[in-house]
């Protein structure tokens, strides 16, 4: 019962932290498709207030591309990007996965597609999506760093956290997310006698 009430205390901090400053922009604009901005902690699933008819039409026109052109990958990242802002996240994990389709090796993508997954609640498929955006590039960052976050918060599988977090310091060493798994997996280990535990 301490150790569950110690791996929530743990967990409510990390949730804090990245309301307060954690947010990552997961889909980088130096690609083909815009910037979109996702936070994991969002707990609404619920669509947000109707789009306006100017981003109304753009979806529609989006998808009137997409009827012509289905191997448009870009639109297909940009209509979910739409979908992400307005919390239609279904609709968004759709469109995503049709880019994935042509482009499974995208690690953003992926790893955007993870996020919305767990803001769903299907937690098994955000860490599955994670993992894949790990493996297909040994040096992305924030997939492992969602992926120890997911199996923590949502799955209080605490060996299994550790080893992702381990992994993402290989890849990010420095700064202040850095900083802040060194701290959380030092915690865990301290209180778990290291990561031969589960919860």
């Amino acid at each position: 019962m301490k150790k569950k009430n110690t791996i929530l205390a743990i967990g409510v901090a990390f949730v804090i932290g990245f309301i307060v400053g954690a947010t990552v922009v997961l889909l980088k604009g130096s690609k083909d498709y815009d910037t979109v901005f996702v936070t994991p902690t969002d707990p609404s699933p619920i669509a947000k207030e109707s789009p306006s008819i100017e981003i109304t039409e753009k979806i529609e026109d989006l998808r009137e591309t997409l009827k012509k052109d289905p191997e448009n990958f870009s639109a297909w990242v940009k209509l979910g990007n739409l979908y992400v802002e307005y919390h239609r996240y279904r609709e968004a994990i759709e469109a995503y996965s049709q880019y994935l389709s042509f482009k499974p090796d995208d690690p953003d993508v992926r790893t955007n597609m993870g996020i919305l997954l767990r803001r769903l609640g299907d937690y098994e498929g955000a860490i599955g999506e994670f993992r894949k955006a790990a493996q297909s590039d040994q040096r992305h960052s924030d997939s492992r760093y969602y992926l120890g976050f997911t199996l923590l918060h949502d799955k209080q599988d605490v060996k299994e956290a550790i080893k992702a977090w381990e992994d993402y310091l290989k890849v990010e060493p420095k700064g202040k997310r850095a900083s802040q798994v060194r701290t959380q997996i030092e915690r865990l280990k301290r209180i778990h006698g290291g990561n031969d535990a589960k919860s």
